[in-house]
């Protein structure tokens, strides 16, 4: 017969129980038995849907206190950062732009929709002010397609569709964000957009590679992310949100913060062409 050696007999020691499924239940996975104390179970059922049981992550008003805030900020900083991270989004180009100009097409259909209100209700002065707006926008709607196929032009930069070395990222909006993304999307190639919780609803462009769309509840965080990774930033004409980009990015350059990197501004006209002014900062 076989002599049992030590090894062998510390094998035959068992499992622990599962915590779960169990024969015999553990006191606290059931309440106390009512023919203890009637009161009991509704006392417990108070005590669960209280706001003071809830689990912290998972207490959506815990979370919004003033003094969470920094755990917020935290939070809103670190899960861009681990999925753009998981994608291996090494470098990135940035697109700014007004959210107002339409795709071409679509600004056109505005004007003559506005122009046959305006005829049959010629004393209208809001119409009539509508269509002023509109066929400023019209005049403007060309940047569209130069926005579009400048994002073309850096979806093409990489090797293929699953290469996220090099990506275009906006800020996940309409006009001429969503023609950059839709410029990536024409050629195959993934691109990032950074949404904002605002106090009306918003919607992302539907040309942002879904994984790479993220919302953000701190504008300081989202420019954060726009420039951690940023290689050179195209601003096209914009109102307050694009300026106000701009503006923070030529600062950080101007000040050493960041490293320093091409700005394009695209909008000057000739001859109905636009042209790029670029300027560049050197280390010097």
């Amino acid at each position: 017969m076989k002599k049992r050696t030590r090894h062998s007999r510390k094998r035959e020691i068992p499992a622990p129980a599962h915590p779960h499924f169990r024969s015999t239940p553990l006191p606290w996975h059931l309440p106390k038995d009512l023919q203890d104390d009637p009161q009991a179970l509704s006392r417990v059922e108070t005590i669960m849907q209280s706001p003071g049981y809830r689990q912290a992550d998972e207490d959506p008003d815990f979370l919004k206190r003033y003094e969470t805030r920094g755990v917020r900020l935290q939070i809103d900083y670190l899960k861009p950062e681990l999925l753009l991270e998981e994608h291996r989004v090494g470098h990135t180009i940035v697109a700014f732009g007004s959210t107002r100009i339409p795709e071409p097409a679509a600004a056109r259909r505005r004007v003559e929709k506005l122009e046959q209100e305006v005829a049959e209700h010629p004393r209208d002065k809001g119409l009539a002010r509508q269509l002023e707006i509109a066929r400023r926008l019209e005049a403007k709607s060309r940047y569209y397609e130069v926005a579009r196929e400048f994002g073309r032009l850096v979806g093409n930069a990489g090797t293929g569709p699953e290469d996220c070395r090099l990506i275009l990222i906006t800020g996940g909006g309409p006009g001429i964000m969503e023609a950059a993304n839709r410029g990536s999307y024409d050629v195959g190639a993934k691109s990032a957009g950074l949404n904002i919780t605002l106090p009306h609803e918003q919607f992302p462009n539907p040309y942002i590679t879904p994984e790479l769309c993220f919302r953000f509840h701190y504008f300081a965080i989202r420019k954060m992310h726009f420039l951690l990774r940023a290689k050179a930033l195209v601003a096209f004409p914009g109102g307050f949100g694009t300026l106000d980009e701009l503006f923070e990015a030529l600062t950080l350059i101007q000040t050493r913060k960041i490293a320093p990197l091409p700005v394009v501004l695209v909008g000057r006209s000739s001859g109905g062409r636009p042209w790029m002014w670029t300027f560049w900062w050197t280390r010097e």
